[in-house]
């Protein structure tokens, strides 16, 4: 990540999902609380975030990280600026990091999203995440239906 990034994620995630789902602003608290702690305890060798840009200007983000259960990886604060959505740039980053887990040694790979990702939601399903778990919860302001997806890898 280069400086300026973290700035960058915490005002993207909060205004897109702010205009598109309505969330109020403990989504971008919980944004900057994910980022605090992968800043401060990033292991370098099983962790990675990727920024994708177009002309130098951030247009999407996706994150490897630890999760608390040996052998599996969590995806992280996958954004893809509107402009650049059905570009297929989603289908490369989510390809990036499935190649990334499977090198450090990940035996799966688990997400959190919510059913009205549509679009993030099928291209899980394609890439062969099964959904594990479906909830109803009221989170940043809305109710919603928290969905987890993994992949063995």
């Amino acid at each position: 990540m280069r400086p300026g990034d973290v700035s960058w994620l915490i005002k993207r995630h909060g205004a897109l999902y702010a205009a598109e789902e309505g969330f109020d602003e403990s989504f971008s608290e919980r944004v900057g609380h994910v980022l605090a702690d992968y800043v401060a305890h990033r292991d370098a060798s099983c962790e990675r975030a990727w920024i994708a840009q177009h002309n130098g200007r951030q247009i999407g983000s996706v994150f490897c990280m630890r999760e608390g259960r040996p052998g599996v990886a969590r995806l992280r604060l996958f954004l893809i600026e509107p402009a650049y959505r059905g570009q297929g740039l989603g289908a490369r980053m989510l390809a990036r990091v499935l190649t990334y887990a499977r090198d450090c040694g990940y035996y799966r790979l688990a997400v959190s999203t919510y059913a009205s990702h549509d679009a993030a939601c099928a291209l899980y399903a394609r890439y062969g995440f099964v959904l594990t778990e479906e909830r109803p919860v009221q989170s940043f302001g809305q109710s919603l239906v928290e969905q987890s997806w993994e992949i063995v890898l």
